[in-house]
This record gives structure tokens, C-alpha cells and sequence, in this order.
């Protein structure tokens, strides 16, 4: 009886050790991948470190490329391969390619079911631009659009005002003649106006503006629109800017100094880019700048720019996976990212607090982005429409910079992608 009693004692000390033990919790490991500048990369790994710090039995390995192009090249080598990294971001153009091969798991079940994230919390452009045949791919992280950075310092020098919110075509134009300066009279411009790039993701809002399309039917397209009239009168407006105004450098002047290095440089006036450019931006010592909305037309519109977080298929862990996603989209992962000025958060919470509207921070105007979000437009979400995009944007480059006119540039552009529509017809 005494070694019973004694064997029960044991017992009672070990069973609460035991019960520990098995309690542990699981470790989970998975990888995110991602693009972009220095002070993306610091940004996300932030984030990442902020995650594994609030979830210790988690490991999350950063898979870093600055290069866009590098990184969807390794991006499709990793799919091809089957070992793709559990989270990465792609912009909203490019999800219908990976998921018609299968290579992502979709997120709307999940999102219905989360406690951390709710769909009606996040800017509906942004969520949007994610679905694709009745699915949601991936949880937006930003909802930026095309906006003009301008250097004050110029335009004060130049005698011309600000940028209003309701500036016309003819307002930008008018400024950007008076910001186009031949310094010494060798007749060599020394100072433009403008920075844009010859590319469709450029010229689609103007066409918008105009009242034209990109495409015959938005949500089912089967050939390009470019020879509407309306089409066709912004695209001609977008290349007089620099066949007939000369107030965007020419092809050579490019080539020796593309537009960004020269606004950072005080030699450009207005340069056209995304929430993206802020971190360099704000690199900029010398003078002080701001940003503007896209001058308005005959309507107001703008394009949507945006990248979401989204899960391979093939993640060995997706509740991981899902668990880091959810993180990433709450209020503390999106302050942090924002808090980079790489974006504009797609929660409204975080977009419109002061994590983003930093009044101690560049660009003074971050409102012009929210303000813009109601006039956000999407291009088609089809498989092959990078390969559509890049066709019409080397005959827009072509019409450019006086190689093709308007209605040579547009022709061929349709020629050229209607064997990509035909392909990607059901």
C-alpha cells in the first residue's frame, strides 16, 4: 500500500510536466517573397519581424529581388520548378496568369471566415481588382493610383501656380510649357516639364477621361478600342506632349537621363509615377515638393495601381501562410508598410489615420490619393494581358517619339494583339 501511495505521488508530480509537453505548440516555417527598393525591403522585414515577434513558434524566411523583372522571372521559375515561396505579392494585372495555372490558392473563403480581416473594411477598387472568374486571389495591400509628383521650386521660379484638384488638360499643359526652359539659349532644353512614360498603364486614364475605352468591352474584351475617336483624341494629346509641345525629353534625352533621375535632380517639373516613388522622393534634399491629381478631361478618372498578398497553391502550410497574410492586412502590418510611404493602405481604418496622413511627412497632399480613390479604374483581368500591354505600349512608344503617327501606332497595335485576344477567348 505505502509503494502505491508513493508510485501515486510520482505520478501527480510528472502528469502536469507531461501535459506541458504535449501542449507545446507547433512550429510552422514559410516564405514571402517580394520586390523593390531598399526601403521596401526594410519595410517588410518590419513586418516580418514584427510577425514572429507576436507569433514565436512562427518563422517567416524574407526571398528579397529588387528588380521587378528579375523577380517574376524567378517567380515563374520557382512556380515551374513546384517550389514557390508560401506569400508573395503580385500586382493586380498579373493574377489571372498565375491562376489559371493553378499556382495560387484563393482567399475569399478564408477572408469570410477571418476574425482578423472583414471585406467591407478594405476600399472596394482595391478588392476588386483581385477577383477574377468568381474568385478572390489575393488580399490587396495598397490602393494607390497615377498621380504627378511636382517640384515647388520651379514652379515658384517659373511663376506658375500649384496644381489645383481641378485642374483641366489645358492647365497642365499651359504649366508645362512655362516649366520647359532652354537656360543658356544654345537651343538645347535644359529643364522639362514633364516626365511620363510612354506606356498604356499611362495613357489608359486619359483615355478614360476622355470618354474612351481600352478595349471593347471591359469585362469580356475581345479586341482593343484605341481607334475610337475619343480613344484617338487622347492618345494624340498624350504624344503632342512631346512630338509637338517638347516639353517631355525626346528619346535621346531619356536615354541619357531617365525622367526620375531628373526630377530628383531639380531638372524636371512634373513626373508622373504611383504611391511607389515616395520612399525616393523623400530622399530629396534640395528643394521641396509635392503631388498632384491627374489633370481632368471630360470626367475624372485614374488607374489603379495595386499589389496583394497572395498564397501559392502548392504552400506546404497554408494556414501559415494564411495566418502571416492576415497579419500582414491588419491594422498593425499595414501601419507598418505605410509608415515606409511605399503605399496607400487598402484599409480605409489605416488610410485615413495619421499612420498614412503624416502631416510630419512628404508629400504634404497624401490626401490626393484618397481623393481619387472613386475615379479608380481597372484594366481587363485576363491571362495574357502583360502581353497585350506590352504590345500597345511599344507602338505608344513608337507614336512617342514621332516613329508613327497616332492612327499608324493604334492600327498596329490592334493588329498586333488580336491573336492574343482570339487566345484568350473561352
Amino acid at each position: 500500500m505505502r509503494k502505491l501511495s508513493l508510485l501515486l505521488f510520482i505520478l501527480l508530480l510528472i502528469l502536469p510536466a507531461l501535459s506541458g509537453c504535449a501542449a507545446a505548440p507547433t512550429p510552422h516555417s514559410i516564405s514571402f517573397m517580394i520586390s523593390g527598393s531598399k526601403a521596401e525591403y526594410e519595410a517588410y522585414q518590419t513586418l516580418v519581424d514584427s510577425f514572429q515577434s507576436a507569433n514565436p513558434d512562427y518563422t517567416v524566411e524574407l526571398r528579397y529581388m529588387p528588380d521587378d523583372a528579375d523577380y517574376l522571372r524567378r517567380l515563374a521559375a520557382d512556380f515551374a520548378a513546384g517550389a514557390p515561396a508560401d506569400v508573395m505579392l503580385l500586382n493586380n494585372r498579373r493574377i489571372a496568369a498565375f491562376a489559371d495555372r493553378a499556382a495560387l490558392e484563393a482567399v475569399g473563403p478564408r477572408l469570410a471566415r477571418s476574425q482578423v480581416l472583414k471585406a467591407g473594411d478594405f476600399y472596394p477598387p482595391a478588392l476588386g481588382a483581385f477577383r477574377y472568374q468568381g474568385e478572390l486571389w489575393c488580399v490587396p495591400q495598397n490602393v494607390s493610383s497615377l498621380v504627378i509628383y511636382y517640384n515647388k521650386a520651379l514652379f515658384d521660379a517659373a511663376g506658375v501656380p500649384y496644381p489645383t484638384n481641378d485642374w483641366t488638360w489645358a492647365d497642365f499643359v499651359a504649366a508645362a510649357r512655362a516649366l520647359t526652359v532652354d537656360k543658356n539659349g544654345d537651343s538645347v532644353t535644359d529643364q522639362y516639364g514633364v516626365g511620363i512614360d510612354p506606356i498604356l498603364y499611362r495613357l489608359a486614364p486619359f483615355i478614360w477621361q476622355a470618354g474612351g475605352e481600352l478595349v471593347d468591352d471591359p469585362a469580356n474584351p475581345t479586341r482593343l478600342s484605341l481607334d475610337s475617336p475619343a480613344a484617338r483624341l487622347a492618345f494624340q494629346w498624350f504624344v503632342d506632349l512631346q512630338v509637338r509641345e517638347k516639353v517631355v525629353p525626346d528619346a535621346a534625352a531619356e536615354a541619357a537621363q531617365e525622367s526620375e533621375s531628373r526630377f530628383l535632380s531639380g531638372a524636371l517639373g512634373m513626373y508622373f509615377n504611383s504611391r511607389r516613388a515616395v520612399p525616393t522622393m523623400r530622399t530629396i534634399k534640395n528643394f521641396d515638393w509635392d503631388v498632384a491629381p491627374l489633370p481632368r478631361g471630360s470626367q475624372s478618372a485614374s488607374i489603379l495601381h495595386s499589389d496583394g498578398y497572395c498564397m501559392a497553391g502548392k504552400s506546404k502550410d497554408k494556414e501559415a501562410a494564411w495566418k502571416f497574410i492576415e497579419y500582414a492586412n491588419s491594422v498593425t502590418g499595414q501601419e507598418i508598410v505605410a509608415r515606409s510611404g511605399r503605399t496607400v493602405p487598402s484599409l480605409r481604418m489605416v488610410a485615413e489615420s495619421a499612420s498614412f496622413l503624416d502631416p510630419t511627412q512628404k508629400p504634404a497632399h497624401s490626401q490626393v490619393w484618397l481623393d481619387a480613390v472613386p475615379t479608380l479604374r481597372t484594366v481587363p483581368v485576363m491571362s495574357n494581358w502583360p502581353a497585350i500591354e506590352d504590345t500597345v505600349s511599344k507602338e505608344i512608344e513608337r507614336a512617342f517619339y514621332g516613329q508613327a503617327s497616332v492612327a499608324e501606332a493604334a492600327a498596329a497595335a490592334s493588329e498586333l494583339t488580336q491573336p492574343l485576344f482570339q487566345k484568350a477567348a473561352p
